[in-house]
């Protein structure tokens, strides 16, 4: 990979000397003020900048280097800046450094000092690129059983592992099949009670009759049948974690219970009449907005505000940018060891369909087609008639053409840049990093107008 490097310096004389101190594998460009050092910033990219903060109008001062400094790092964070100070002026490096400045060096100019702090921050920027790419092979997150690359699921998770080491008691919502119970799980998994039971009782699934003895437990002769006293999933989880699924199924007369126990944590037996004390983290799951069955008399506000202390609110597949494939890529490798069809990899029309598919059942609608695409597959190529999924959708072959969607995206930005601009070509070029000619190039490669009758987009 070139390595590029950008220094802005308003002395001339300096320009040169500094240029000429770095080898011929590098790529040097110069600017002399903020302007010129942004467009170069937008243009060249580089990896590394040094930034004298004695910039014009104010070369005696530094206020226009620390806007530079500022521009740099929103625009482009990743960007190593070093910053060059005078010998008398170390407030300002200090400064610089806490605004975010990875080093500085201090004039006069020593050719071998410089290209080494340089090299150092070429190095650094290397090593975040290594270990970003890293991490991108991985899930993107550090919980078992969540494979996710999109910035929605990403935050959840960061949230979930900040949440974890606590006792709060967590409400987890989402649609169905949106991987719930994984993340109940891991909020067990990456807590301190990781060594106790994970206890879990889904509310929708027991009839009303038996769920209170399910969760509560009973004593001997509480009803017909009770031959033995019995702890329930709250007594089972002791020490450890109660998942409740589905809680916005709960009857109401059982809500009025969990309330009281949630407030004491004593549990009190079917049949019996001596609270027992439990020791439990509780985190709740549903599909239903629980506010809405609030409103419709349906559930109780105040226990909703109990298990709902902290609430994590899991996006489906299709808000989750990009998850889909990266989603089905891992479970067809998963699925093809599983089923002895290892080295299968989705045809061109399966990525398509898988990318446009808006996956109403979520994760376990994806497992079940991917399961049964890797049994069906007659080669080594999972076609979109393996996944039982059309190709039509809103990504098709052509839109996934990189040299297409730069395209688009640069008509975009050109006319973005012009209206923005009030259709100043000069101002337009500055702001897009680009010469007055090269705009002039792509606005008649696009059929771009270059006045305000310009109504396309």
């Amino acid at each position: 990979m070139t390595r590029r490097l950008l220094i802005v310096e308003d002395d001339p004389g300096l320009q040169s000397q500094m240029r000429w101190c770095f080898s011929e594998d590098l790529e040097v460009a110069v600017a002399s003020d903020r302007d010129s050092a942004l467009a170069a910033l937008r243009r060249e990219e580089p990896d590394v900048v040094t930034l004298d903060l004695g910039l014009p109008p104010d070369p005696g001062g530094a206020t226009e280097g620390f806007a530079l400094l500022e521009d740099i790092l929103r625009l482009s964070p990743m960007t190593k800046v070093i910053v060059v100070t005078g010998r008398e002026d170390k407030e300002n490096a200090v400064k610089a450094i806490g605004m975010g400045a990875s080093d500085f060096y201090q004039k006069p100019l020593d050719a071998d000092i410089l290209t080494f702090v340089v090299n150092r921050a070429f190095r650094l920027a290397e090593l975040e690129r290594e270990n970003q790419a890293l991490a991108r092979q991985g899930n993107g997150t550090n919980i078992k059983g969540i494979v996710a690359a999109s910035p929605q699921m990403l935050g959840i998770c960061r949230t979930l592992e900040k949440v974890a080491p606590t006792d709060v008691t967590t409400l987890i919502t989402g649609e169905t099949g949106t991987g719930k119970e994984l993340l109940a799980r891991a909020l067990h998994d990456l807590s301190p009670r990781a060594g106790k039971p994970f206890a879990a009782i889904n509310c929708a699934a027991i009839p009303e009759n038996l769920l209170e003895s399910e969760l509560f437990g009973y004593e001997k002769g509480a009803f017909t049948g009770a031959t033995q006293s019995k702890k329930g999933k709250i007594e089972s989880a002791n020490g450890g974690t109660l998942f409740l699924d589905e809680i916005g199924d709960m009857p109401m007369a059982l809500q009025a219970k969990l309330l009281r126990f949630l407030q004491e944590r004593m549990v009190d037996r079917v049949g019996s009449v001596q609270p027992i004390p439990v020791d439990v983290r509780v985190v709740c799951a549903t599909h239903r907005n629980v506010k809405d069955l609030i409103d419709a008399g349906d559930f109780r506000e105040d226990l909703y505000y109990r298990i709902s202390e902290i609430t994590l609110d899991v996006p489906s597949v299709r808000e989750r940018d990009g998850d889909a494939l990266v989603i089905a890529q891992s479970l067809l490798k998963t699925l093809g060891k599983e089923l002895d069809r290892p080295n299968l990899s989705f045809a061109e029309d399966a990525v398509n369909a898988i990318s446009s598919y808006s996956w109403p059942g979520n994760v376990r609608e994806m497992i079940n087609k991917v399961k049964r695409a890797t049994i069906m597959a007659d080669g080594k190529r999972v076609t979109a008639e393996d996944l039982e999924l059309s190709c039509d959708g809103t990504v098709t072959g052509n839109q996934l053409n990189l040299r297409q969607v730069r395209e688009i995206a640069e008509r975009q930005a050109i006319i973005q840049a012009l209206r923005s601009c009030n259709f100043n070509m000069a101002q337009a070029s500055r702001l897009l990093g680009i010469t007055r000619p090269t705009l002039y190039n792509l606005t008649d490669k696009y059929r771009i107008e270059t006045s305000q009758t310009e109504t396309g987009t």
